[in-house]
């Protein structure tokens, strides 16, 4: 279990250093602060910690769930496709400025993390909690993009 966790994390947390390359710069440039956000657009400190917290607990629940789906072919190309949404969000929508595509892959994933909340609610039963928080915010981050999509 131990080895699966760390494992997961080191892939997590991979993403987010790759997604936070462009994500510093992104955030401090003239182009992000001159687009109109939602009003409940959190302190940028949040990020940070929320996507802390949302790494070590899914990487928690992909240790839990490995060994109780058969199917591993298709556990790896779940994970593989959040991990690919997960890192190229940031450079699509900071770097490139592409909103629209931004919104897509965030919608795209957090149908995903749905699909594995749900999916696997059955089989984890309460440990499923541990991806909550992902789902939770991908929902809010959803809705900022596309905040930002539809009033720029």
């Amino acid at each position: 279990m131990i080895y699966r966790m760390i494992l997961f994390l080191l892939l997590n947390f991979g993403a987010l250093a790759i997604g936070g390359l462009f994500t510093s710069q992104g955030v401090s440039s003239d182009w992000y602060a001159n687009l109109s956000k939602a009003p409940w657009t959190p302190p940028g400190w949040v990020f940070g910690s929320a996507w802390t917290t949302i790494m070590t607990c899914f990487a928690i629940y992909m240790a839990y769930l490995w060994p109780v789906e058969e199917n591993r072919k298709f556990i790896i190309g779940l994970l593989l496709l959040q991990w690919v949404l997960n890192a190229g969000w940031n450079p699509t929508f900071f770097y490139f400025h592409q909103v629209l595509a931004g919104l897509i892959m965030i919608t795209v994933l957090t149908v995903l993390i749905g699909f594995y909340l749900f999916n696997y609610w059955p089989d984890l039963k309460l440990k499923s909690i541990l991806i909550l928080p992902y789902f939770i915010w991908l929902l809010i981050a959803t809705s900022l993009n596309a905040y930002i999509f539809f009033k720029n």
